[in-house]
């Protein structure tokens, strides 16, 4: 009897497990749709004032319980765009944004819930970008039920600053 009741507890917990797994997923497509954003932005690029940022970023259904999304910042005179896939890694008990920049940057954002959505935090160190020389990003992206929101900060070697907190609605 001891070896069925452990047997029932261990495919309790693979039971349980599965159904956070599912809750993790359904809250990662909650978030389909197109979304929109803007604000002002801090700082200088190539010796001019900064300005405004808009964007536009799009979530759509992926490849079985992944979320592919894309996404552009008209900024500074320049277009960025970045575009990847959102998925649950359940052995991880994590999120995971893998992406792609036009502006050389890419890499894996890992996120946490926070509050009733989900915190992505990214940085990339030392890139050549477009004769600037290096760059830092710090960037955050909080995606809520009703709201995203974006914070980034860029620092370039050759000292301009780029800073802006985009909220997004849809």
């Amino acid at each position: 009897r001891a070896g069925r009741r452990h047997a029932g507890v261990a495919r309790q917990k693979e039971i349980d497990a599965s159904i956070a797994a599912k809750a993790e997923v359904e809250l990662i497509q909650s978030y389909l749709g197109t979304w929109k954003g803007g604000s002002e932005l801090n700082g200088q690029f190539r010796g001019k004032p900064a300005g405004k940022v808009s964007c536009s970023m799009s979530l759509s259904p992926g490849n079985g319980d992944k979320v592919n999304f894309a996404g552009n910042c008209a900024l500074a005179g320049t277009t960025m765009t970045v575009k990847g896939t959102i998925v649950y890694n359940e052995a991880g008990k994590r999120y995971e944004a893998a992406m792609t920049s036009n502006v050389s940057f890419s890499g894996i954002a890992i996120g946490k819930r926070q509050g009733g959505g989900i915190l992505f935090s990214f940085k990339e160190k030392n890139q050549e970008v477009d004769g600037m020389g290096g760059l830092d990003v710090n960037a955050s992206i909080l995606l809520n039920p009703e709201k995203i929101a974006v914070k980034f900060d860029v620092a370039f070697d050759n000292g301009e600053k780029l800073s802006a907190s985009v909220p997004f609605t849809k």
